[in-house]
């Protein structure tokens, strides 16, 4: 009898360190797959983020670009220091081209000699000293007025683009230059300018953008 009820009042088994162990074990383990779920998302939302803004961007330059080159300019009453010369270029096996251009700002004027073009834009590409392969986009200004003694104001308009191809539609057939000099007068500028641009975006996303835009004192002339 007093066996018996010594056991029955026993105090309840506590867990034992192995059990504790594989519990804290589990417990880790739930935690780690958490965290890195959580980081996973994270990552996902900045590189989102950060593709909508490259998007953005890629736009807004692609629509720049496009204005300009649908104001190109080659007026016959005072001749033009630039009409239009666009040269190609590879680099890391993609097309870096370059173009410089007279055209036309929102706020254009007539000189004394008569409408002459108002400013002489450059875009090109220089490697970023900060991320190899990728490519700084830079557009140069002056006066079409003042070349002789104006300094061009450069500024860089992005710091991820990866190539620059742009093409001229000269009536029959594309080619990848351009240069007025070489052409007649009155037969100096292309009917139409292809423009494709590649950004680099987050997470290694190549992003493309492209237009086609018409000339229109090109086609007059043709």
């Amino acid at each position: 009898m007093t066996s018996r009820r010594t056991r029955r009042h026993q105090a309840p088994r506590g867990f034992t360190l192995i059990e504790m162990m594989l519990a804290i074990g589990v417990l880790a383990l739930i935690l780690a797959m958490l965290a890195s779920s959580f980081h996973t998302i994270a990552q996902s939302k900045v590189h989102a983020e950060g593709r909508l803004m490259v998007d953005r961007e890629g736009r807004a330059l692609l629509w720049q670009m496009s204005r300009e080159v649908t104001n190109i300019v080659q007026t016959p009453y005072a001749l033009s220091h630039v009409a239009l010369v666009g040269a190609g270029h590879m680099g890391n096996g993609l097309p870096i081209d370059s173009i410089t251009m007279s055209t036309f700002s929102a706020g254009h004027r007539r000189a004394l000699t008569g409408m002459t073009p108002e400013n002489i834009v450059a875009y090109n590409l220089t490697p970023n000293p900060d991320q190899r392969g990728w490519y700084l986009l830079q557009r140069s200004q002056q006066s079409g007025l003042l070349t002789s003694t104006a300094k061009a104001q450069t500024m860089v308009l992005a710091d991820n683009v990866l190539s620059l191809h742009i093409r001229y539609f000269d009536g029959q057939r594309w080619g990848e230059s351009w240069d007025s000099s070489s052409l007649q007068l009155l037969q100096q500028l292309p009917v139409a300018v292809a423009i494709q641009i590649q950004m680099a975006a987050p997470g290694g996303h190549v992003m493309d953008f492209a237009t086609q835009v018409t000339v229109p004192m090109g086609i007059a002339q043709w």
